[in-house]
């Protein structure tokens, strides 16, 4: 089960709570780390969900298809998505 959101309504990903299923709207990383998002999966369309939070939400665990990635708090700050 996962919680829904309202289609309509951006935000950052740092901003979605545990087992979210987001879609990605924008990247508004430089283009070092935009490139290294897109390797990972992550770029415009791609859906996303929200597996975990380190404490003080230093990183975040996402899942992009079968792959598990962890970013920083700061990196997922710079991703806009919207709910599904």
């Amino acid at each position: 089960m996962h919680n829904k959101t309202d289609k309509k309504e951006t935000k950052r990903l740092i901003d979605c709570k545990k087992s979210c299923i987001v879609k990605v709207v924008k990247l508004n990383a430089d283009t070092e780390l935009k490139q290294r998002l897109i390797s990972f999966g992550i770029m415009k369309e791609a859906i996303l969900e929200v597996l975990e939070y380190a404490p003080a939400k230093s990183t975040i665990e996402v899942k992009v298809g079968k792959m598990r990635i962890a970013l920083r708090a700061k990196e997922a700050e710079l991703i806009e998505v919207e709910g599904l």
